[in-house]
């Protein structure tokens, strides 16, 4: 009998190109993992979040990285956040868990995104032109995350710094998304 081998591939499949002073690259090995907050757990998980990553509770609209660097943890709404790190395997619910015990509830969200970095000096202009929502470093500086709509498709995003973007899309529509970003780019070079 024939032994198989399945191979994950992203939903882009590693999608990465430069353009005239902007980069787009696929987050290939990007795990999301959403965490609820029990009812009247808030304390607990606080106190496991700042012993555990060094980093208080983001509120709605904000967004916290570890004292590491390695975590960011995205306020999606009162008592749930998002935690975003590197992580191939798929086993990411099991790491945030290992850290934050039964202090939350926990459930692994990594494929049913796919997460675009957008850079460089241009990016801003490439994205006022698909984002109904100011990404100014003035209105939206780092620490901040939105959900919005992107060419009529639900985005997480959140600056990395003044010339750099995460997008997290729906991976069932990944491939729209990506082409609405590139004919954004190729709109104002």
């Amino acid at each position: 009998m024939p032994e198989y081998t399945l191979t994950a591939l992203s939903a882009l499949n590693g999608y990465k190109e430069t353009f005239d002073g902007v980069a787009l690259v696929e987050l290939t090995d990007l795990a999301v993992v959403s965490i609820a907050t029990p009812q009247g757990g808030e304390d607990a998980l606080l106190k496991a979040v700042e012993n555990n990553y060094g980093v208080t509770v983001p509120q709605p609209g904000k967004a916290n990285l570890s004292k590491d660097g390695s975590t960011r943890f995205l306020g999606m709404s009162p008592d749930q956040m998002f935690a975003i790190f590197d992580h191939a395997k798929p086993d990411a619910v099991d790491v945030v868990a290992e850290k934050l015990k039964d202090t939350g509830y926990y459930t692994l969200q990594s494929d049913n995104w796919v997460g675009l970095r957008i850079s460089g000096p241009k990016c801003l202009d490439a994205l006022e032109r698909i984002s109904p929502i100011d990404l100014s470093p003035a209105a939206f500086p780092v620490g901040s995350v939105a959900r919005t709509s992107m060419e009529h498709m639900g985005v997480i995003v959140y600056p990395e710094d003044a010339d750099s973007f995460v997008l997290i899309s729906a991976s069932s529509s990944a491939a729209s998304f990506l082409h609405a970003v590139v004919t954004s780019i190729n709109n104002v070079l």
